[in-house]
């Protein structure tokens, strides 16, 4: 029950009194003596230095993802983690518009005869994991009539190729860029899984190019461009570029990796971005560019790549058809009519890209990044309608409210056609306790109801969790209808979707 003074209070007082208390330090300071002498001592509090966000924690906390015994390094996303993963898959798929990329939907699983023709067979092996039949009547078998096995893909880029080779190209089709989000699989070492950043199964924002020679610096200058981008929207500050070379288990000529390594080295020198050079550390199949990002407690994670690729192309007998063939496998034009007048065959370069990189690994740096408090279009609590009291008048205006939010007539507090994520807590406890309570989860926007509102057909809402880049600071007290509230949340998410 509230006190007599703070029922004469208004929602809108109340959102504004209500504070939260100060977070209890994760780790306690440690008092220390230091003895100057027999006879006079003092004792000097030396604080500590609060532990790092970590994921794992957060993200129970949170209740984003879980983890099973009955598949370790396989992510469980739980409805909150599910709303964030998928924002970050639609800001994607809306960037590829711009980007040109077109999606496709690839299988799990291949035979092994697939990897064996890509190379990973003979340099992945390990990482790979095998698929087979248990009915033996359902399994196939290979010409020598013995059953035939599978492989989970660990990449998407052998069933990219046998995108490209099933139709004739004309070097007017190319650049072709196609996009995954397929999910991958690879066989890590279980005593090095850990939380979100080292999996088993992942899904990776994974794109191809396949281009002409002379397109190759202009197609990595515009996937550097991409990853500025985005990187910008998601705010995560600096990062730095790392070129990496050939490796010892390399396929393919030097003359292909010296021509590969040149083309990286001009596309990040004409990029103005600084980078450095990490030798012997390439993909077995081309060299790559890395986007290197520090988590919350210095440590460095791989997440953006872009990796040039002559060996793929030729093991799967890729080909486009071009004026001047010669000239133009080597990146080179002519205006020479006898040459222009013979078209042949010429293998097309093959770019893998990749711009958050893995989702699971940028996932747990985004958590980390933001320590919980999401921006607000990402944010899996964009909204909570608090009451001041129980009164059915308020309890009834506060569930409308909800459901003008979500954008639906149905009870259903799970149906959102708005796509917005708007929660309930009609309890009977003190409207303070339930702003502090809401805070202290990170709801993006506390939006009280009380009698007074019921009058004006408004509500009063803190919009202060919701705050993004560009917002302007003074979003507290907001007064507005339900339905302006549902354009002034929409309007936030659209600001970056």
């Amino acid at each position: 029950m509230l006190s007599p003074r703070l029922t004469r209070w208004t929602s809108r007082a109340l959102l504004t009194r209500a504070r939260v208390p100060l977070a209890r330090p994760a780790i306690s300071q440690v008092q220390v003596r230091h003895r100057l002498c027999s006879s006079c001592a003092s004792a000097n509090p030396v604080p500590t230095k609060p532990a790092a966000p970590d994921h794992r924690d957060l993200g129970t906390q949170q209740e984003l993802f879980m983890t099973s015994i009955y598949s370790p390094g396989s992510p469980i996303f739980l409805p909150n983690g599910a709303r964030i993963f998928n924002r970050l898959v639609e800001y994607l798929r809306k960037q590829y518009v711009h980007y040109g990329f077109q999606e496709v939907i690839t299988p799990t699983i291949y035979k092994k005869a697939l990897w064996a023709k890509s190379g990973h067979l003979e340099n992945y092996a390990d990482d790979m994991f095998t698929v087979t039949s248990t009915s033996p009547s359902r399994a196939d078998v290979t010409e020598a009539g013995e059953a035939d096995e599978y492989g989970l893909k660990p990449m998407n880029c052998p069933g990219h190729c046998l995108i490209f080779a099933a139709q004739k190209r004309s070097y007017r089709d190319l650049p072709i860029r196609y996009a995954d989000f397929s999910p991958l699989h690879r066989n890590e070492i279980s005593g090095a899984l850990s939380g979100l950043t080292r999996v088993r199964r992942f899904h990776q924002d994974d794109g191809h190019i396949f281009c002409r020679p002379n397109q190759i610096e202009d197609e990595i200058s515009k996937t550097l461009e991409f990853i500025r981008r985005v990187y910008k929207d998601f705010r995560l500050g600096s990062y730095r570029l790392k070129l990496s070379t050939r490796p010892e288990n390399h396929i393919g000529s030097l003359e292909d990796w010296e021509h590969a390594e040149g083309s990286l080295k001009r596309a990040l020198d004409n990029s103005g971005e600084p980078w450095t050079l990490n030798e012997g550390d390439g993909a077995f199949y081309g060299p790559k560019i890395d986007v290197i990002l520090k988590d919350s407690d210095g440590k460095e994670h791989q997440t953006a790549t872009i990796q040039l690729d002559f060996q793929l192309p030729k093991r799967f007998e890729l080909e486009y058809q071009a004026p001047a063939p010669e000239l133009e496998a080597k990146g080179e034009t002519t205006t020479d009519p006898e040459l222009l007048a013979v078209s042949g065959p010429v293998r097309p370069v093959m770019i893998h890209r990749a711009v958050l990189g893995s989702a699971e690994r940028m996932f747990a740096l985004l958590i980390e990044h933001y320590n919980g408090k999401w921006p607000f279009w990402l944010n899996p609590r964009q909204g909570i309608v608090l009451t001041v009291n129980d009164s059915e008048p308020v309890l009834q205006f506060a569930r409308n409210t909800q459901k003008v939010l979500l954008g639906t007539d149905s009870a259903d507090v799970h149906v959102s056609p708005s796509g917005l994520a708007v929660d309930l807590d009609d309890s009977a406890r003190s409207l303070s306790l339930k702003i502090r309570e809401a805070k202290t989860k990170g709801y993006g926007m506390i939006i009280v109801v009380g009698p007074k509102d019921i009058a004006n057909g408004t509500v009063t809402v803190d919009a202060t969790g919701g705050l993004q880049t560009g917002d302007k600071p003074a979003q507290k007290n907001l007064v507005m209808t339900p339905e302006e509230l549902l354009q002034f949340m929409k309007t936030k998410v659209d600001a970056y979707e």
